[in-house]
């Protein structure tokens, strides 16, 4: 009898995995062993596609990768789970705002062996100084958008957009709209 509840145990833990409500990824050495069919909703990418590939795959750009991923190291060193919001990339190429939560098989080695969950973030709370309008705005920024193509999209002028994007400029104490692009996709620590 006990053998039988032990497999169906397992099919019960096969079946949380495969249908959690976030998608969930178990990694080893950053490489995706394991993805949850969640992934396609918050992804666009199958679990097959994802399994055997870099995380990487999921972030915008390179010092993302690596600035996240140091990051996330070192705290899952101190505490047993890590949260944080970021930029990460779906697979139509669109840069998103993404709640991640992960924990480390090994603490010592965090990256060793880790499970990850991902969901879409409500709204770029790390970005205090910014309106609401503001905020709508970065997230065409940084999906390379132009001030004429987020008028169109918002239904404002492209000089609204314009004026915003100077007021995030000055806000964000960056130089010039490139400047401003790689501080928003820099995923700067959440306010505690």
């Amino acid at each position: 009898m006990q053998s039988g509840q032990g497999a169906q145990g397992r099919d019960y833990e096969r079946l949380a995995f495969r249908h959690a409500p976030d998608a969930t990824l178990i990694l080893a050495d950053r490489v995706i062993l394991r993805a949850s069919l969640r992934v396609g909703d918050v992804f666009g990418w199958t679990p097959a596609e994802l399994e055997g590939q870099s995380i990487r795959l999921l972030y915008p750009g390179q010092s993302d990768y690596e600035l996240i991923g140091e990051r996330a190291r070192r705290a899952l060193q101190a505490e047993p789970v890590y949260r944080d919001e970021r930029f990460m990339l779906r697979k139509d190429g669109q840069v998103v705002w993404m709640e991640g939560c992960g924990a480390a098989l090994d603490r010592a080695d965090p990256q060793r062996l880790a499970i990850w969950t991902y969901r879409p973030a409500a709204e770029k709370a790390a970005f205090g100084p910014l309106t609401g309008a503001e905020k709508r705005i970065a997230h065409y920024l940084v999906n390379g958008f132009t001030s004429k193509e987020i008028g169109q999209a918002l239904s404002c002028s492209h000089r609204t957009v314009e004026v915003h994007r100077a007021n995030m400029i000055r806000k964000m104490g960056v130089r010039n709209s490139f400047e401003l692009v790689r501080k928003l996709l820099a995923a700067p620590d959440p306010p505690r």
